[in-house]
């Protein structure tokens, strides 16, 4: 009992400067409410705080993250997985695997901190934000490298948005072709579906559902991570380990929670209920990173990853391109 009141003050001011960020993400759903929140954090950092409110906020930007996104799984409905089918599975594996060879090279070259480079793979492969939150805590990433890599997806999923529609008439795209590059090549959801309606109604659908299919992507390749992760800190060394103390354990909430909003009669609404409510406990635990981050450091820093944020996406967006016209020829 103690611990836990320990944390409320913590936890309380985190969600005290998320509803902002919540609503105004909703007016503008283009910027995201997670992007805002990680920026109040950033700007209230300045602020000496009493000492009070660390062990909230320490507990808001790693437990209740992955608690987050156990609740994500109120959003999916695998039926629509199954429905897009072939054509997005093929598309997702040859674009996340450019998409993370091309984050780990470039990385390299750049030299960036591993973590960084990992987190922006991710985010850029898979879902943005939800992508980076449920990856964040299984490669053990601090407040900066999280924070790093939140603003660079978001420069680019903005600038995504306008720019996609544009592209797609000028390529003289079909619905189906739009669509299927806006879902694959798009990070955020609310910028895949700006750029997705923008274009036609069709595409916004398609763009939709093949979006929504990425996320699932999040259970594999955080499972990889974790086994990497634990070897690289064990020194390589097989029987140094334990698969069940290293199991991101919140994945598999997410993927019950998958199967309930599936398979399960629910309340009317209430998936939708859930499902935000993970999304604005993303939104507390951005702010709490934010809370945690030197803003000044950041901008000093934010070269690098942004120019890596900035080939991955260019690599991304080519390959779903050329999978489309080459192998699936659609």
């Amino acid at each position: 009992m103690r611990t836990i009141i320990n944390k409320l003050p913590g936890v309380a001011l985190a969600g005290f400067i998320a509803v902002p960020a919540w609503l105004i993400g909703k007016t503008i759903p283009i910027i995201g409410s997670p992007v805002l929140g990680i920026l109040f954090g950033m700007l209230l950092a300045f602020w000496k705080r009493p000492s009070l409110f660390n062990d909230g906020i320490s507990y808001t930007s790693k437990k209740l993250l992955q608690y987050s996104i156990i609740l994500l799984g109120f959003d999916m409905n695998l039926f629509n997985v199954f429905r897009v089918g072939k054509q997005t599975l093929v598309l997702m594996v040859f674009t996340l695997t450019a998409t993370f060879v091309t984050a780990f090279a470039a990385g390299k070259l750049l030299k960036l901190d591993g973590n960084i480079k990992t987190l922006i793979g991710v985010g850029s492969a898979i879902c943005g934000g939800s992508a980076i939150a449920a990856a964040a805590p299984v490669i053990h990433a601090d407040e900066e490298e999280v924070a790093h890599s939140i603003s660079t997806i978001f420069l680019f999923n903005v600038i995504a948005a306008f720019l996609f529609p544009f592209l797609g008439h000028v390529l003289g795209m079909s619905d189906q072709n739009f669509g299927l590059w806006a879902g694959t090549a798009i990070n955020d959801t609310s910028s895949v579906v700006a750029a997705g309606y923008s274009f036609s109604n069709t595409a916004g659908n398609l763009a939709v559902i093949v979006k929504l299919t990425r996320t699932l992507m999040i259970v594999p390749v955080t499972l990889v991570l974790a086994v990497y992760t634990s070897k690289k800190e064990a020194g390589d060394k097989d029987s140094s380990y334990n698969i069940i103390k290293i199991f991101p354990w919140f994945v598999l909430g997410f993927i019950i929670t998958s199967v309930i909003n599936t398979f399960a009669s629910m309340p009317v609404g209430m998936s939708g209920l859930l499902s935000n409510l993970g999304k604005f406990i993303i939104v507390m635990a951005m702010t709490s990173i934010g809370l945690n981050t030197n803003l000044v450091k950041l901008v000093r820093n934010g070269g690098k990853p942004i120019l890596l944020g900035f080939i991955c996406w260019i690599i991304l967006a080519l390959t779903s391109l050329g999978v489309q016209h080459v192998i699936l020829k659609v």
